[in-house]
């Protein structure tokens, strides 16, 4: 199994915290690996996009058409897309395509946090098709199905709770002493 990402030279780096703790915040991220698994992404797309700058190994050209359709279909949405356009990519970019992100952005939830969860509890469907995970990528041909599974929850806090109705009972029965 490939390794999804990689972990930084620095791991107790106080200025990367930071930052990390802010994306964290801003994107409703659960962990520090979900935003290292997305520098990887990115790392690995730029990598790429910079070895074919250079021309080095063979099939380059399909390579580079095969990379900028990826590019395309996921993170970014520009018809006129090269290589160095690729250089220019940010973690942002790939965390505003995550499906919890698509969910607030599309204002099925409050907050990252409530997306993340209505994801995780089933609420949110893809195409049709049921997702638990937020941290899917929405290609942007998915985005406008994007929607709720079978119907919206409701997500009023203060809504007043329903009480059971008690039948009377029946008139007490009285035991005479013999």
């Amino acid at each position: 199994m490939k390794k999804k990402y990689d972990k930084p030279k620095k791991l107790w780096d106080k200025s990367r915290i930071e930052a990390e703790g802010k994306l964290r915040d801003d994107y409703g991220l659960k962990n520090a690996r979900e935003l290292w698994r997305a520098q990887t992404t990115l790392r690995r797309i730029r990598r790429e996009a910079r070895r074919l700058l250079t021309g080095k190994g063979a099939n380059s050209q399909e390579r580079a058409e095969k990379l900028l359709a990826r590019v395309k279909k996921l993170f970014l949405q520009k018809p006129e897309l090269t290589l160095d356009g690729l250089l220019s990519l940010s973690v942002r970019d790939i965390l505003e395509r995550r499906l919890q992100s698509i969910v607030v952005k599309k204002r099925l939830a409050k907050t990252t946090s409530q997306a993340r969860q209505f994801i995780a509890h089933g609420h949110i469907a893809v195409s049709g098709k049921k997702v638990s995970a937020p941290s899917y990528v929405v290609s942007f041909a998915e985005e406008g199905t994007v929607d709720w599974f079978k119907g919206p929850v409701a997500i009023e806090a203060n809504a007043p709770k329903v009480e059971a109705v008690v039948a009377p009972a029946a008139s007490p029965v009285e035991v005479k002493p013999a």
